[in-house]
């Protein structure tokens, strides 16, 4: 980045006589390809790099804006649990961290629950975010999505949740992993109502949270490049001291060995959502013949096109399907 400190910064200083100083952060380089992205033009791209495709991490407030009908949508506020229960510290009290992560992020927690319209249709959603120590899953986190599932249940709408969390918060200790089993009975009374519950796994997903509510979904729907599994693939490797294949636990790898429904571009995500949302809530389609494939769902009778190595499948009324060759 020197030729920004040393060229560009000077220059934009000229341009503006001298008078304000220049953000740090107009320039943001992508992790993947190393190529210097305008902050202009990375927020329109919806954090997505215009010249590899990667798919950067997005907080959760920019994923509502993103996924709700005209970026309208109402939040719910989410009753406060027990602050460190444990009074855990190790070179930090748990309630610094808390503070520090509240003020960086202006979130009370690491997930956010709100309700509104997707294609038309009452939805209720709760985003995590990763930036909120690294979305991990404590009690607050586990009140939400609790109350995400009761309030879908009250509504009679479709529940969506859209994951980006490194699993349980190791500060919490034995609260957060009943979080594990806490999640799990939230999905199983949203199941019972008899709607639809849907999951959009972002990058990472991982630790308990996949190993409870983040793989029970109806639809699993995974953006591009996504980490999704339960240990890391360091820890598979020194614990079984084989290398794992390429592009191990990514989401295109999960896809072709039938773990996800769908990979789809961020771009592409509030119309490929509102699409499923429509065709699992639309009456008198429980009986019909449906062709899923890698990019969305048909919609009487109409396939939509498959994503890139996308392929077609017939699924039936008792669950069995028929999937072309890979």
């Amino acid at each position: 980045m020197s030729w920004i400190a040393n060229f560009v910064r000077p220059k934009l200083r000229e341009l503006v006589g001298g008078r304000k100083e220049v953000p740090d952060n107009l320039w943001h380089k992508c992790p993947n390809c190393g190529q210097m992205i305008f902050h202009r033009d990375l927020t329109k791209n919806l954090r997505v790099c215009q010249h590899c495709d990667h798919h950067m991490r997005l907080g959760a407030k920019e994923r509502l804006d993103m996924l709700f009908d005209g970026g309208t949508y109402e939040k719910v506020e989410l009753q406060a649990p027990v602050t460190d229960p444990l009074k855990f510290r190790d070179i930090k009290r748990y309630t610094d961290r808390l503070k520090e992560a509240q003020s960086k992020t202006k979130a009370k927690d690491a997930i956010l629950v709100a309700h509104g319209r997707v294609g038309g249709i009452q939805t209720v959603m709760a985003a995590f975010d990763f930036s909120f120590m690294g979305g991990s899953m404590g009690l607050a986190v586990g009140e939400g999505v609790l109350t995400a599932a009761r309030l879908a249940v009250m509504q009679q709408a479709p529940l969506v949740v859209l994951t980006s969390s490194g699993g349980a918060r190791m500060q919490e200790g034995i609260h957060s992993l009943m979080q594990l089993a806490r999640t799990t009975i939230a999905v199983e009374e949203v199941r019972e109502a008899g709607l639809p519950y849907i999951v959009v796994l972002c990058d990472p997903t991982t630790g308990g949270v996949s190993a409870s509510f983040a793989m029970l979904g109806d639809i699993h729907i995974a953006e591009p490049g996504a980490v999704i599994g339960f240990a890391g693939q360091r820890v598979i490797e020194q614990t079984i001291r084989e290398t794992l294949p390429e592009g191990f636990q990514r989401a295109e790898y999960l896809y072709e060995h039938g773990m996800v429904d769908m990979v789809v571009s961020r771009r592409e995500l509030r119309d490929r959502l509102a699409q499923v949302i429509n065709l699992l809530m639309a009456p008198g389609k429980a009986g019909d013949l449906v062709s899923i494939d890698a990019a969305g769902v048909a919609l009487d009778g109409e396939i939509l096109p498959p994503a890139k190595g996308g392929k077609a499948a017939d699924r039936k009324e008792d669950g069995t399907e028929s999937r072309g060759d890979t």
